[in-house]
């Protein structure tokens, strides 16, 4: 299995085992396992099983947003203002509204 790691758990998995096998990845897979990590973050975001799990989750999810909002050369304020135009033509999530499709 192969997956993306922050930059210091290589180092931290050879200090306690002595050994790790991990790579640099190339420009060419990085994309590949960056949206792979963003699904495995809101996967843990969804298993989280009380509030601090939660918040510690969502700050990896906001870290791996970051990572590839730097990838894409997309700004922070970039996609806010999107945000904030969405939110004037569809509003937020307050009323917690389902909506239903008929399969």
């Amino acid at each position: 299995m192969e997956k993306l790691v922050r930059d210091k758990i290589p180092e931290i998995i050879k200090s306690e085992y002595g050994y790790v096998d991990f790579y640099k990845a190339d420009e060419k897979e990085l994309k590949k396992f960056l949206f792979e990590k963003l699904v495995e973050e809101s996967d843990e975001v969804y298993e989280a099983k009380n509030k601090i799990e939660l918040m510690e989750e969502i700050a990896d999810l906001l870290e791996v947003i970051y990572a590839v909002l730097k990838y894409e050369n997309i700004s922070l304020e970039e996609v806010e203002q999107i945000r904030k135009e969405k939110l004037e033509k569809k509003w937020w999530f307050e009323e917690w509204f389902i909506l239903r499709k008929d399969n």
